[in-house]
């Protein structure tokens, strides 16, 4: 059952649980690109800046949606598990990644990741929901070797057994934890792709 009408109303819904952070010296990071529509919404709400933290999802050969890791600035995630149940070998994911290293470049550039000065302040990072997690503490961890004050990780929608890696995030937020989860688009009525074009206008707007 969808929870949320689109990926705003899920960003409006997320920020009424992170009203603390209003009047803060707070960054709203998105993951690009469908988190930087919900994480626009809540800096816009809460009164923050919005940056974006770019990961890029390391797909499952032949089952893309599924991940098998993620790489951000700095950052390699592999979970060997999941390597194991898509049946890859160690080269299959090196080719995996080396073509979205590519990827992970271009949208550095395209939309000025990694420019906002974090020493001493607060990192929210939020994406539109998680499902392997693995994205989202990629995009933590690249963002703790700047220096942060505290990473909040904050998703409206997520597996009721999900929590983050100890370390990776000092506060997790979701308002909702699902039992019968299978994918984040089932939880949206409208989950179209964002594009680039989309998220350069929301960053330029913030």
């Amino acid at each position: 059952m969808a929870l949320f009408a689109d990926r705003a109303a899920a960003g409006r819904e997320l920020a009424e649980s992170l009203t603390g952070w209003r009047g803060t010296d707070a960054v709203v990071f998105g993951i690009p690109r469908g988190g930087v529509v919900t994480a626009a919404a809540v800096a816009e709400f809460l009164g923050l800046p919005l940056d974006v933290v770019v990961v890029r999802k390391l797909g499952a050969a032949g089952h893309e949606e599924f991940a098998v890791g993620a790489i951000a600035d700095g950052v390699r995630l592999v979970e060997p598990s999941a390597v194991r149940w898509a049946g890859m070998s160690a080269a299959d994911v090196e080719e995996v990644e080396a073509a979205e290293r590519d990827e992970l470049a271009r949208r550095s550039k395209a939309f000025g990741s990694g420019e906002t000065d974090l020493t001493g302040r607060a990192a929210i990072v939020v994406d539109d929901g998680v499902a392997t997690g693995s994205s989202a503490i990629a995009a933590c961890r690249a963002l703790r070797s700047r220096q942060p004050s505290r990473i909040v990780l904050a998703v409206p929608v997520a597996p009721v057994r999900w929590t983050p890696p100890a370390g990776a995030v000092d506060e997790f937020v979701c308002p909702h934890r699902e039992r019968d989860f299978w994918a984040v688009g089932q939880y949206y009525d409208r989950f179209a792709q964002t594009t680039d074009d989309e998220v350069v206008r929301l960053l330029a707007g913030h």
